[in-house]
């Protein structure tokens, strides 16, 4: 029995996922300002500390969604430098000898190691790792940053490419709508990047490590 096709698979995964998302998302923001109002934390975590198991629990969630998410967003660039290297370098081993291992326990089944791709992504990961820890205000930085790709990449693009794919007419009940909640959606990011850009200036003013006159 052949299953659903491929467009129809990916159409409800992103659906849940979204839906998901935008509860979570939305329960965090409403509970947790009832909860501290004006001082809630960055980290909302850093303000509960029982039960413990919870909190443990709560991080590891946390971190295996963060390490997914890294991995993700950073494969563009790992692409771009490994294969921009192996062309300017075609003759390096070093950059582009792949050495096969077995992998214990399993038959004819090998990995490939790459030396530069070990290197290379290592000390990114580093670098970026003791940068971000450098950062005094770095909630603040990432929701900004969160709150400018917000916009434009989940909300106008999509809802612009569902109008010209199904050839909305403009000014129509169904356009309006649309744009409506393409309106809606930039007022909403407006002002949570201004609330970043508030907290990165008070970050600013308060910084530990500022010099004392």
């Amino acid at each position: 029995m052949k299953g659903p096709a491929e467009n129809k698979k990916m159409k409800m995964a992103n659906l849940i996922s979204v839906t998901i998302t935008s509860v979570f998302y939305a329960l965090c923001g409403c509970m947790g300002y009832a909860a501290y109002g004006n001082d809630a934390p960055g980290n909302m975590l850093s303000g509960v500390y029982n039960p413990m198991w919870l909190v443990v629990l709560a991080n590891v969630c946390i971190v295996v969604h963060l390490v997914g998410a890294y991995q993700v967003f950073n494969q563009p660039l790992y692409a771009t430098i490994e294969s921009w290297s192996s062309k300017k370098w075609e003759n390096s081993k070093f950059i582009n000898q792949e050495y096969p291992v077995s992998i214990p326990g399993f038959k004819n089944k090998k990995f490939h190691i790459n030396m530069f791709r070990i290197v290379w992504r290592s000390c990114y990961v580093i670098v970026v790792t003791v940068l971000s820890m450098a950062i005094p205000f770095f909630n603040d930085i990432m929701a900004f940053l969160g709150a400018t790709g917000y916009w434009p990449l989940t909300i106008y693009f999509p809802i612009a490419m569902y109008i010209a794919r199904k050839e909305i007419k403009k000014y129509s009940r169904r356009w309006i709508g649309l744009q409506s909640i393409n309106a809606f959606c930039l007022i909403c990011a407006i002002a949570a990047a201004s609330g970043a850009v508030r907290g990165i200036a008070k970050s600013l003013a308060n910084n530990p490590f500022k010099a004392k006159h």
